[in-house]
């Protein structure tokens, strides 16, 4: 797989909250903090969207979509300057289908999803990424065209299987919406998911991806980019925040993880599995980076990260510190 379709799968995302929701007139609605990573595509109207410590609040229009994976408190809006009721009392009497205003207007209509991923692990994701991704360009909303349409479809037209089609569809939609979000790495974003959008930089990392247990070289690395030595080593830390051997070194302490929580695997057998000679050198790695031992790891006792994601891949060119729309529900709800 390329590596960011092997990071979401490490992540094991799960939709819980994929529906959408209209409203007519002015209202202001506030949503509490929450796990994950929330996407959302404007169908009709357009509102404003406030993130707790953005400055700005952005304008929504028909046609674009937004992803919000800091996991801060947010206000949806038609008119910032009313008083913004609890999301709960709003999602209550919020219309559940895509239908006109009562003067002719159309409804400002949202739909998308809200996904939870292993927890451990989903800093790799949430921590590289600002706290509003906003996809607003005409060519960029023509991408996510057919994954809005197609969730309108089983929104609006409820058939046996939908709630998981929509789902599907939901997750498609974030998927499109981050390969379109990684081309800011040609305008000077930093980390791994802004380095795939650079050629020689995505050649080197999907190796590591490719094959995690190989013993890569610094000039096995620089001749797959098409560069000397060590001009790929500047590029690569100035890219991906880091050097290559801290990379690989961090991807194959995620693999380990999960194989620890996952798998059957013995200790020595994950540590050959990802090119290690001795159990004892993978364990140093491990602790190093974990901040525990594997066996410790293991049997469940894993420390909790830092918020900022310390020993993930999120460490590795972090832009900004940092379902359904509510925080609980099966099904885009609280």
């Amino acid at each position: 797989m390329d590596p960011l379709s092997d990071v979401l799968a490490l992540l094991k995302p799960r939709s819980y909250a994929s529906r959408g929701f209209g409203v007519s007139g002015k209202w202001s609605v506030q949503f509490p903090n929450y796990d994950g990573i929330k996407c959302y595509a404007v169908i009709s109207g357009q509102g404003w969207l406030s993130v707790e410590d953005v400055p700005d609040p952005v304008q929504l229009k028909a046609g674009d979509c937004f992803v919000l994976p800091s996991g801060r408190p947010f206000r949806l809006a038609t008119d910032l300057a009313a008083t913004p009721v609890d999301y709960r009392e709003f999602l209550a009497t919020a219309k559940l289908t895509h239908t006109p205003g009562s003067d002719g207007s159309e409804d400002c209509f949202i739909a998308g999803g809200h996904f939870a991923f292993t927890r451990s692990h989903a800093s790799i994701l949430l921590d590289v990424l600002p706290p509003i991704v906003h996809i607003q360009k005409e060519s960029d909303r023509a991408a996510l065209r057919w994954c809005i349409e197609r969730m309108m479809q089983e929104i609006e037209e409820p058939q046996p299987g939908g709630s998981l089609i929509a789902e599907h569809v939901a997750y498609m939609m974030l998927i499109q919406a981050l390969r379109l979000h990684l081309a800011e790495g040609l305008k000077g974003g930093v980390g791994w998911l802004f380095a795939l959008a650079d050629k020689q930089m995505s050649a080197a990392i999907t190796a590591f991806h490719d094959n995690p247990a190989h013993h890569w070289t610094l000039q096995e690395l620089a001749k797959r980019a098409g560069m000397s030595r060590s001009i790929f080593a500047l590029k690569f830390k100035q890219k991906v925040g880091t050097s290559p051997m801290e990379y690989l070194t961090r991807w194959r302490m995620l693999l380990a993880a999960d194989k620890l929580t996952n798998s059957r695997d013995s200790i020595s057998e994950i540590a050959l599995s990802l090119g290690y000679e001795s159990e004892s050198a993978f364990s140093t790695a491990f602790k190093r980076v974990r901040g525990c031992s594997p066996r410790q790891y293991g049997r469940g006792r894993q420390p909790a990260l830092p918020a900022g994601g310390t020993g993930e891949l999120a460490h590795i060119g972090r832009l900004e510190p940092g379902a359904d729309f509510g925080a609980t529900s099966s099904r885009m709800g609280a």
